[in-house]
């Protein structure tokens, strides 16, 4: 019966997932590109990726359950930051935050052809990680769109982990949250991992998990403290794990 199934699974994902999947994307991004130039770019740069990042997780028959949502305040700007599983990830917080934000992103993604070109019309930001200009300068624009009422969301660890294990945090968007004074969300992302790891170039079905733990006020007032308060946001992550 297993073998059965994969076979359907791939035969629907080639027939249907696939198509449906490209052609959804690509409406999506000239949808971005086309009205975040003429106006309004705080509603066309999210709300066409919210009901993109739905339909993506409805087409891989992959489900969401959210927690936590009553520690949010819609009036707050906020820092959310996630652990990083799958790609699927990306559709889970666009899709089930419930904030208008940016995404700080590595560079490369610019690269990805439609994609690429809609978060740049969006206004997400592309971290150079190698070269420390141009990354203090991408950290600066982060700054002042916190300081226009947007919030912003990153993956402290850089990339999607290859185990299924939380990598270590980089302090970017901590050192953000610290010199904005704005509360950082940890976010736990559960079930990404199953569903689409690194490994993989597909998704299965199956659920995901999106847990909004409280709000965290980062004022730091030394280094020492800095990171150890960058290890109790990990912590509280790895508790939203199943």
């Amino acid at each position: 019966m297993k073998t059965i199934g994969k076979i359907f699974w791939g035969f629907y994902l080639i027939v249907f997932f696939l198509p449906l999947a490209i052609l959804a994307t690509m409406l999506t991004a000239l949808t971005t590109i086309v009205m975040c130039g003429i106006g309004n770019h705080r509603f066309w740069g999210y709300i066409p990726g919210k009901y993109w990042s739905k339909i993506m997780c409805a087409l891989a028959f992959v489900t969401v359950e959210v927690k936590g949502n009553e520690y949010l305040n819609p009036n707050q700007s906020y820092i959310f930051a996630a652990n990083h599983q799958s790609l699927y990830d990306v559709f889970l917080i666009y899709g089930w935050i419930g904030f208008s934000f940016k995404w700080i992103m590595k560079k490369e993604l610019r690269k990805i052809p439609f994609v690429g070109s809609a978060c740049k019309a969006a206004g997400h930001i592309f971290m150079d990680r190698e070269n420390p200009i141009k990354a203090l300068h991408s950290i600066e624009n982060a700054k002042k769109i916190l300081t226009q009422g947007v919030s912003l969301a990153i993956f402290p660890e850089g990339s999607r982990t290859r185990t299924g294990n939380i990598g270590k945090f980089k302090r970017g968007a901590f050192q953000i949250a610290k010199d904005v004074q704005l509360p950082i969300v940890p976010v736990t992302i559960d079930g990404g991992y199953t569903i689409m790891p690194f490994s993989r170039i597909y998704p299965v079905p199956g659920k995901l998990t999106l847990t909004i733990h409280p709000p965290v006020s980062f004022s730091p007032a030394s280094h020492d403290e800095e990171l150890k308060m960058i290890d109790n946001i990990r912590n509280t992550i790895i508790t939203g794990l199943s």
